[in-house]
């Protein structure tokens, strides 16, 4: 039975080697994942909350850990010493207060224990929560993509239609060009000759009327493909400025930030999930232990058999000591964390555009290219 536990000890608390550095990597996740929504402001406020959620956990953490330690001290240095001398000694009132107080003292770091199960599993499933709304806002982004498309074939639709139309204004343009130098040709060569006329004839021959009928419809076709060349300048400059804006707020480089920002989510969940399955194996070894401390307790009115009460006490105290120590390595995963890891969450969003490329630079390289997943 004490081989038992001891193995259970040492190989479930183990899982703080697995843990060890995973609370930075996860900030760092999230400080990313933070800089990638920067064009979805409800993506990025769901996201705040679960960051600052995280570390709350992880404070909280530490703070839990740092009980466990103190109870096992508690258990090893006086509670299991002053318990065992009230059974040897038969004070039956000093045994029965310190049972109660070695019992309350277990329960309570129990409780706190399964407090921050609970909670975890509960966030976990937040983490989960959100990245399926980014999943959802990659969706909804990728049928604005083709919005996109659409109104991309609509400006190049409009740039031909008005190269045509200017085409068509030029090719007019000369012809009136064309037929205003003929006129002045014309009349330049034609003055002698109308002088003639007027000396032997007594007439001008003035120009034929379908000369100035072909002027004036040119005129006509020039002044109709003006206007449609302002109104296909306007449309078009329209179309363009809904074409910019899209795609700076829905453009490709969004929707694949939103696929890394899925992919890290992942990560960060599977995370928790890990430290879930460390808390619940401290969880579980408390429990264990407890039930081990007290599970002689009936034998301590019996005289004869007050010693194996005894000799239980004394294996408890040695996995007290066991555990307390496992949870004062463990206290590494959170206590040795950067301080400042979350900091970012105390900038307004509204400041990040202006050095998110320059800050994604700078965090990007520390991403490991393949991240451990964790599978329960």
């Amino acid at each position: 039975m004490a081989n038992s536990k001891d193995m259970m000890v040492e190989n479930d608390l183990n899982l703080i080697h697995e843990l060890h550095s995973s609370a930075d990597h996860t900030a760092l996740l999230y400080h990313l994942s933070y800089l990638y929504l920067a064009k979805f402001p409800k993506l990025q406020t769901t996201l705040r909350q679960c960051a600052a959620e995280t570390q709350q956990l992880f404070v909280f953490s530490e703070v839990i850990l740092m009980k466990c330690v103190d109870t096992s001290k508690q258990m090893v240095s006086w509670l299991l010493p002053e318990l065992k001398l009230a059974v040897e000694t038969n004070d039956t009132d000093l045994t029965e207060l310190m049972l109660k107080e070695a019992k309350e003292c277990i329960a309570e770091v129990v409780g706190k224990v399964k407090e921050i199960v609970d909670r975890y599993e509960k966030h976990a499933h937040g983490v989960g929560s959100c990245a399926s709304d980014v999943i959802k806002e990659k969706a909804e982004a990728g049928n604005k993509t083709t919005e996109i498309e659409t109104l991309e074939k609509v400006v190049n639709d409009l740039l031909m239609e008005l190269r045509k139309t200017l085409e068509e204004i030029g090719r007019i343009e000369t012809q009136i060009a064309q037929r205003h130098h003929f006129r002045l040709s014309k009349e330049a060569s034609s003055r002698m000759l109308d002088l003639s006329l007027l000396l032997f004839v007594g007439v001008i021959k003035p120009f034929s009327r379908p000369f100035f009928n072909q002027r004036a419809e040119l005129l006509d076709q020039w002044s109709i493909l003006k206007s449609q060349q302002h109104n296909i300048q306007a449309r078009l400059t329209d179309a363009q400025l809904n074409l910019t804006n899209m795609k700076a707020q829905n453009g490709l480089k969004n929707i694949t930030h939103l696929s890394e920002v899925h992919k890290w989510l992942y990560q960060i969940q599977q995370s928790l999930i890990q430290h879930n399955v460390f808390w619940k194996s401290v969880q579980v070894i408390l429990e264990a232990i407890n039930d081990e401390t007290f599970a002689k307790e009936h034998f301590i009115g019996e005289s004869e058999l007050k010693e194996i009460f005894l000799t239980n006490i004394d294996s408890a105290q040695e996995h007290w000591k066991a555990f307390g120590e496992s949870c004062l390595k463990a206290l590494n995963i959170y206590s040795l964390q950067d301080k400042d890891a979350y900091k970012f969450l105390d900038r307004s969003s509204s400041f990040l555009p202006d050095t998110i490329d320059e800050e994604i630079n700078i965090l990007d390289p520390r991403v490991p290219l393949h991240p451990r997943v964790y599978n329960l």
